[in-house]
């Protein structure tokens, strides 16, 4: 891939880096704090909030994941995407 990726692209990128790894923060949390409703709460927002953002990010920029977790239109266009290690 030559092409030059839109600053957007790094940074809804970080956004959802960051998103997951507050995730594992907080499923580590609740694997030593599991009755911790206000946790849990920020569990399940940041999981529709990850969500989001990810339809976003495929809408724009093509599907994140592989095998099974990402629909493909008529074309298949997993390929059109940048491979982690050109990004």
């Amino acid at each position: 891939m030559t092409e030059q990726l839109p600053p957007e692209y790094y940074h809804d990128l970080e956004e959802l880096q960051a998103v997951g790894f507050v995730l594992v923060e907080l499923t580590l949390y609740l694997d030593t704090h599991p009755d911790d409703q206000n946790a849990i709460n920020q569990f399940n927002q940041y999981v529709q909030y990850k969500k989001q953002i990810e339809a976003n990010f495929e809408s724009k920029y093509g599907p994140l994941f592989q095998f099974g977790n990402s629909y493909s239109d008529q074309n298949w266009n997993w390929h059109k995407g940048p491979w982690p290690w050109q990004v």
